[in-house]
């Protein structure tokens, strides 16, 4: 399972060239990529349109769309920001630490372009 966070779709959707679009364009046909529903959020809320809001909201029902924090979630996602900021890394928003619990915690793959989430691969995150 491919988790991807909106670092990549904002830029998917803009059309911006990346590697980590290049990859979800693969993945996209190859592996069970899933859409969180804070990410979800992230990525809608962006759409200054209704015409490109709804356009994207359907196309990402296509994904299945999982939820990413719930009471035991968010227990461990604090404590992973715990480890970090006793180690000098605090972490800077609160959903990174909540979508990267997330992937550690149920062994899935992220794929991101944002360099916050790079301190969490210390604690076992992996990378699509």
């Amino acid at each position: 399972m491919i988790l991807v966070d909106s670092s990549v779709w904002i830029d998917y959707f803009n059309g911006n060239q990346s590697n980590a679009v290049d990859r979800l364009d693969r993945y996209i046909d190859e592996e069970q990529i899933c859409v969180g529903d804070l990410i979800l959020t992230e990525v809608l809320q962006g759409f200054r349109s209704d015409k490109d809001f709804y356009l994207a909201k359907e196309y990402l029902s296509e994904f299945e769309t999982i939820s990413l924090v719930g009471k035991k979630q968010a227990v461990f996602s604090a404590s992973l920001y715990r480890q970090l900021r006793r180690r000098g890394n605090t972490p800077r928003k609160t959903i990174d630490v909540l979508i990267a619990a997330f992937c550690i915690a149920w062994d899935a793959r992220l794929l991101h372009s944002d360099r916050d989430f790079d301190v969490f691969q210390s604690l076992g995150l992996k990378i699509a």
